[in-house]
């Protein structure tokens, strides 16, 4: 059975329309780490990262699906299952295929997002792909990625909406607030995030339609 990853409660919730084995890490890398072994541990065949990401590459809009041909970390790259890749992309044409980064921190500013796309040639960069990859390496099973572009690489993110998510994945609406009371200004860039993200979900959601077969992967 295909065990997939994600770091948002939404996420989470379209991903059950693929698999019934799904974790939520709320964005945290090492949650993420623990919950993915624990995947495995539950019986997952083949592991999946699968979500929303950030746009490294210049040309990619947002609610473009990509699917992941490798996971990059600092100096090592993991190989996604082609055989799993393959699957992914005769359901879904249109995804772009490239290599991911599995970041630890958010990457917040366009310039950041640039130097890292120069640097390791990553097209998107998502909290969870990094987890995934490690813990099917280890386990010795296929994995794959699945991502759809929120914030494009020429966007940063406001401060507001660094401030965390609640245990289950969901937006801490309190520091929100709080954040935007001390530094209103940000409130366009957040609205502008909130409908990226809303089209992300979408284009996630839209791909599950026509997924559902895969959770039983062997």
């Amino acid at each position: 059975m295909l065990g997939i990853l994600t770091g948002l409660a939404r996420e989470a919730e379209i991903a059950r329309r693929i698999s019934p084995l799904v974790a939520c890490s709320a964005s945290d890398p090492a949650r993420a780490a623990a919950l993915a072994r624990d995947l495995v541990g539950r019986g997952a065949t083949a592991l999946l990262s699968f979500g929303i990401a950030g746009g490294l590459a210049p040309d990619l809009p947002t609610g473009r699906l990509v699917i992941g041909t490798a996971v990059r970390t600092g100096s090592v790259a993991y190989p996604c299952d082609e055989d799993l890749a393959a699957r992914l992309g005769a359901v879904l044409p249109d995804a772009l295929r490239g290599d991911v980064w599995g970041g630890d921190i958010i990457v917040d500013t366009a310039a950041a997002k640039a130097r890292l796309h120069r640097d390791s040639g990553a097209v998107i960069v998502d909290l969870e792909s990094a987890a995934v990859a490690i813990a099917a390496a280890k386990a010795g099973l296929p994995f794959g990625v699945l991502r759809a572009v929120a914030d494009p690489a020429g966007h940063g993110l406001p401060p507001a909406a660094l401030v965390g998510l609640d245990a289950e994945g969901r937006p801490a609406i309190g520091p929100v607030l709080r954040a935007l009371a001390r530094s209103p200004g940000q409130l366009p860039a957040l609205v502008r995030l909130g409908r990226q993200s809303g089209a992300a979900m979408k284009a996630l959601l839209a791909a599950a339609g026509r997924l559902g077969d895969l959770g039983g992967v062997a």
